[in-house]
């Protein structure tokens, strides 16, 4: 019996320790941000999380998206003297406030999603959404190749969201020339408030090809209205939020409803997790930022598996919870049992048996729970190597491109060393050729130094590019350069000169590498400054230890966001678009640099200046033993021949040009060689005008009346698309035939062009003679047309002598006028004339110069040409035509007809 009651004793002193319980806290969470879904979503990943620690009492209070009950329900929690205060708030000006109290009293703040305007709180969780838009812009480049216009809506105006991820958006965007935001729409959460704006711009912009929706609710609006369209196959759209379940944003992905989604982390695990670390007094982090990731079709059926296979393990978790939950229930109540029958000592050795069957099941399911939280790690591992493979992938790509780009050296030397002989050769002396010879010289040099680039920069990458230094005069070898750019300099009256305090400076560098890198600065200096300006390089010893190297110019400058950018490999600013770079240059330069163990740096100003620093080290003793070399290199790179030489004017340009052509063809194109080439070609048949850019052609288009334009298609400001829509839906260039040059030459390309109204569309590299022929067709066609629907008016009509480009424009406009206004019974002379900008006389007097009638004869012979198409109609009566065709009377009519045409109108009808 003692025995028992020892027994007894000990399994109530070992129930009473196990007894003992976690201290109790109370967290209060104050819910405004987001839709339901996505709020409920976020609770879901607390309430899981929340339920590994039955110690927490958690108060939620949900604002509905309104503020101010928001700031009323944080004082409530704030009242209640909760343990630990988390807040996601919608508005973050307005919250900020309340928070900051809430913080100054004591109470631990943990801020999730949004942020406050404050830095008064405890921990903050949440996604960068800064990255989110960088995201959704490097997709949209990669999904449009490039070129592409952007509508942006928002998600809530205003808000931290909103801004940063629009931000994040433009800052990725701006780095592809090609992708253009047109507009950005403000969104709600529970409205269509963009809907009509959306639908107008999709309706008036036809080249609409994405859409970003900062949410993916208004990702599915903006689709039924593509849809509505009909626009819904051609225009990708992209949301965020990225929520598991049907009608969320990775089943709209999954059913080819959204092309992708950018899921948004709630941070509702992470949030309780950060919590309990700070009521433990355990180390924590103030800022934890969640990663967001891209969902498209590539990956959308892997992620949508894993995360039904989480969902169902998250439900077998929490029914293992239950599980447990009932069996900590059953150990309550058995205490209870031991405590009122502890008198009997077989009732306590059952008890204990049940407690130690009841733990030793509870580890078996926490061991189960720990294989689970595994498995989910290594789907997470297998979700990252997906995405290195991705990446070894694009490595492939650029491999391969690299060799091809290797592969054109040997054509390309093969075309480079003939021009170089023919060149040379003293029995070429016609002035034509030679500059032909040149030109497929200079751009063939071109080709070979863009290759070399390429090549060179890929070594760097592979870091296989070896550098061979040896000790040179710096000084020297820098006025050795510039020699390739004194003569350019002289013709465009450019101020260039070094300026050095010493005659030498002794340097180890590669001679190779630092002659591309100072060729590509002066190059790039030459093309930005404008005639009569300036370009200065300055060469010293800055300190003993350090020479420096400034390159400097007065021409247009760079905006602060293109100096932040300008050692990005591809990066273009708007500088450079004129010149359609590859940006390369400086990229490598700075490579080159740095294999130097230099620095160089830029600092430009917008319509100012650009300078250009290198910085190199003196002495040899920051290069290894095998970079260097007794002996300078003889390996100059090619870039040195090519020198910004004089091109050859022809003679035959000036000879021409007094020659008188009737036809005038109109050249709209910005590569300089380009247009000389085709104007050498067809200078001989026509008057030709040239236009270097979109705006500048219209502008001609519009002064002179050509008889045909030639027109490209990517041009600085607006390209030849746009110009040809202009060109063709004003009423005086209607008839004016245009032939679209280009060097997109796939099928939906050509259709686009196309599409626009032009009447013919050339593919670069093409055949002079071919494009020759193309305007002698056309021009033919045109003639014929005319003589077709002008047959029924006298030759007097239809042929002016000689005219002139202002006679053209006035003919041209005044039978456009009224062919537009016959049908207005009260048009008079003196109407016409105030439209037209003259006098009664003087219109008067022109027209009947020009085209043999008066003006009233003019348009009566209009009206009876119409109304002899429309008597071939039986849905009109005589009457009716009479009236359309601008006759006050149908009796007027008759007799006018009559006379004309030797019968009735209702002869002419019935017959």
């Amino acid at each position: 019996m003692k025995s028992a009651a020892s027994i007894l004793l000990v399994l109530l002193l070992i129930f009473g320790c196990s007894q003992e319980q976690p201290k109790q806290f109370t967290i209060g969470f104050s819910q405004c941000t987001g839709a339901d879904n996505w709020r409920k979503t976020m609770q879901g990943n607390m309430y899981r999380e929340l339920s590994f620690h039955p110690e927490i009492n958690f108060v939620m209070k949900d604002a509905g998206g309104q503020s101010t009950r928001q700031i009323e329900q944080i004082k409530e929690l704030v009242d209640q003297k909760v343990d630990l205060l988390i807040v996601s708030p919608n508005e973050a000006k307005r919250i900020t406030p309340a928070v900051e109290k809430a913080y100054e009293s004591g109470i631990p703040v943990i801020i999730v999603d949004r942020r406050t305007t404050s830095d008064q709180y405890t921990a903050y969780v949440g996604a960068e959404n800064v990255e989110v838009g960088h995201t959704a812009g490097i997709y949209a480049n990669t999904i449009l190749n490039g070129k592409g216009n952007v509508v942006e809506i928002s998600e809530l105006p205003g808000s931290s969201a909103d801004i940063d991820r629009h931000k994040g958006f433009i800052e990725t965007i701006n780095r592809f020339p090609g992708i253009h935001l047109v507009a950005k729409l403000d969104g709600d959460w529970d409205k269509y408030s963009f809907e009509d704006e959306l639908t107008g711009i999709l309706k008036k912009d036809p080249t609409i090809d994405f859409i970003f929706c900062q949410n993916d609710r208004r990702a599915i609006s903006a689709f039924k209205i593509c849809k509505k369209l009909g626009l819904e196959k051609r225009i990708k759209i992209i949301g965020v939020d990225g929520l598991n379940g049907k009608n969320e944003g990775i089943d709209l992905v999954d059913r080819d409803i959204l092309n992708a989604t950018i899921i948004y982390p709630t941070g509702g695990e992470e949030s309780i997790r950060t919590a309990i670390a700070i009521l433990q007094k355990q180390p924590f982090k103030r800022e934890n930022r969640l990663q967001s990731t891209l969902i498209d079709s590539s990956n959308v059926r892997i992620m949508k598996l894993q995360n039904e296979k989480v969902i169902a393990q998250q439900e077998d978790i929490e029914r293992r919870q239950h599980k447990i939950e009932e069996q900590r229930a059953i150990s309550e109540n058995q205490s209870v049992i031991i405590y009122a029958i502890s008198f009997t000592l077989a009732l306590a050795l059952l008890f204990g048996a049940l407690s130690f069957y009841s733990l030793r099941e509870n580890r078996k399911i926490n061991k189960r729970l720990e294989k689970q939280n595994h498995e989910i790690s290594d789907q997470r591992d297998q979700i990252t190597q997906l995405a290195d493979k991705s990446r070894v992938e694009h490595e492939a790509k650029l491999k391969f491109f690299t060799n091809i780009s290797h592969e054109f050296r040997t054509p390309l030397t093969l075309i480079l060393a003939p021009i170089e002989d023919l060149l040379g050769n003293d029995k070429i002396k016609d002035s034509l050729i030679k500059q032909e010879l040149t030109l497929i010289r200079k751009n063939t040099l071109r080709l070979l130094r863009l290759v070399n680039q390429l090549m060179d920069f890929r070594k760097i990458e592979g870091q296989k590019m070896m550098i061979r230094a040896s000790e040179q005069n710096l000084v020297a070898f820098i006025q050795d350069i510039m020699t390739s750019f004194e003569k350019i300099a002289s013709k465009r009256k450019i101020d260039f000169r070094l300026i050095t305090p010493d005659p030498q400076i002794m340097a180890w560098f590669d001679a190779n590498m630092l002659d591309k890198v100072i060729f590509n600065l002066l190059s790039n200096a030459f093309k930005f400054t404008t005639d009569k300006g300036r370009i200065y390089i300055h060469v010293k010893a800055s300190s003993p230890s350090q020479a420096q190297i400034i390159v400097e110019d007065n021409g247009v400058g760079m905006t602060a966001s293109e100096v932040q950018h300008a050692f990005e490999i591809f990066y273009q600013g708007e500088g450079s678009y004129k010149t359609l770079g590859t940006g390369l240059g400086l990229a490598l330069s700075k490579e080159l640099i740095n294999l130097h163990h230099g620095e160089i740096s830029v600092q430009s100003e917008r319509g100012k200046e650009t300078r250009f620093t290198i910085v190199l080290p003196l002495g040899s003793g920051h290069f290894q033993e095998s970079e260097l070399w007794n002996e300078p290199t003889e390996e100059i790179s090619l870039v040195r021949n090519m020198e910004p030489a004089e091109e050859p004017t022809p003679e035959s340009s000036e000879l021409d040009a007094g020659t008188h052509h009737e036809q005038t063809v109109l050249l709209i194109e910005d590569n300089e060689d380009l247009i000389r080439l085709v104007e050498q070609k067809l200078q001989s048949s026509y008057f030709v005008v040239k236009a270097a850019d979109g705006e500048e052609g219209l502008k001609l288009a519009f002064d002179q009346i050509p008889d045909l334009i030639v027109c490209d298609i990517m041009l600085p400001g607006k390209d030849g698309l746009s110009v040809a829509s202009v060109l063709k839906s004003d009423f005086r260039t209607s008839h004016i035939p245009i032939i679209l040059l280009t060097a997109k030459n796939t099928t939906e390309q050509q259709i686009e062009g196309i599409q626009t109204g032009v009447d013919a569309y050339i593919t670069k590299p093409f055949n002079l003679q071919y494009v020759e022929e193309v305007i002698k067709t056309l021009l033919k066609n045109r003639s014929l047309l005319r003589e077709h629907y002008t047959s029924e008016l006298p030759l007097e009509t239809t042929q002016v002598n000689n005219p002139n480009k202002l006679d053209k424009k006035f003919v041209t406009e005044f039978t456009a006028y009224i062919e537009q206004h016959y049908g207005n019974s009260d048009l008079n002379v003196e109407e016409i004339g105030r439209d037209l900008g003259m006098s009664r006389v003087q219109l008067y007097r022109k027209v009947k110069a020009l085209l043999g009638f008066s003006v009233n004869e003019y348009i009566q012979q209009v009206r009876l040409n119409k109304a002899r198409f429309l008597l071939r109609r039986n849905d009109l009566t005589v009457a009716d035509i009479a009236y359309s065709v601008g006759f006050s009377s149908p009796t007027y009519f008759s007799t006018a007809f009559k006379a004309k045409y030797n019968q009735t109108p209702l002869e002419y009808k019935n017959s």
